[in-house]
């Protein structure tokens, strides 16, 4: 069911708005947000996905790039600047959060074209219950991905909360390891969208950059370390985020078969 159009007079506490970071200075794949995939650029690719999610009450793009802004001009998606001295982009849609106010922001990374709307119903469900402040979600880890450093493991707790995020294989199965043939455990990938209560997005540019998140090279330690509760919803529906020219011309297939 579709959501009443974003007005100035819907209550701040139940807007949902979507936004996607997109720096254009990406270090594994320079200037992927402008790159032409099946005919356009991703960005574009990513705001029209987007945009199916009826859950959401409106889209905008934060940037550093006047070129993306450019683009998005084009394409008729809000856009605002933001300093390209934001090291991450959680404090990309912190800046956002003080200009355009919502009850809950999504994440939406600027190379995700495949995400859908059953991403944000996984994302938004933890939110029933109050003490809920981020969300995150995770797909069952395929075989070939569970030793992949590039594929971030989850495990949790029974009540969804996240444990701990790691590049490494967690858990460690312990058992085969010794050669004792026990039935290997379910392995959880993290998908990369998150989605904060405005209170919890406040908060994260003021919480000190914690070690694991520097070893881990993963943002959403952050907030583990700092006391402040993740919940993960499962999904069926796996994202392919664009890192690498084998990324860009595997999501190029997908997306030209798609369509």
């Amino acid at each position: 069911m579709r959501r009443p159009p974003w007005s100035p007079r819907m209550p701040k506490s139940t807007r949902i708005l979507g936004v996607i970071p997109a720096r254009l200075a990406s270090t594994r794949l320079p200037r992927k947000v402008l790159r032409e995939i099946a005919g356009k650029p991703l960005l574009a690719w990513v705001v029209d996905a987007a945009r199916r999610c009826r859950q959401l009450d409106g889209v905008v793009v934060a940037t550093d790039s006047e070129e993306v802004e450019q683009l998005c001009r084009s394409i008729a998606v809000p856009c605002e600047m933001t300093s390209p001295d934001l090291p991450s982009g959680t404090d990309r849609i912190h800046a956002i959060s003080h200009k355009h106010d919502a009850g809950i922001y999504v994440n939406i990374q600027g190379d995700e074209p495949f995400l859908r709307p059953e991403h944000i119903a996984a994302l938004l469900k933890p939110f029933a219950q109050a003490h809920v402040d981020v969300t995150t979600i995770k797909v069952p880890c395929t075989p070939e991905n569970i030793d992949n450093p590039n594929a971030v493991k989850v495990v949790t707790a029974s009540d969804g909360r996240a444990l701990y995020f790691s590049r490494a294989t967690i858990p460690y199965d312990r058992d085969a390891a010794l050669g004792h043939g026990s039935d290997p455990p379910q392995y959880w990938k993290h998908v990369g969208l998150y989605a904060y209560r405005k209170a919890a997005l406040l908060r994260f540019p003021s919480l000190p950059a914690s070690v694991l998140e520097r070893m881990e090279r993963l943002e959403q330690l952050r907030f583990l370390e700092n006391g402040i509760g993740l919940y993960v919803e499962a999904t069926e529906y796996d994202t392919i985020g664009v890192d690498t020219e084998a990324d860009l011309k595997v999501a190029e297939q997908m997306l030209l078969a798609r369509f």
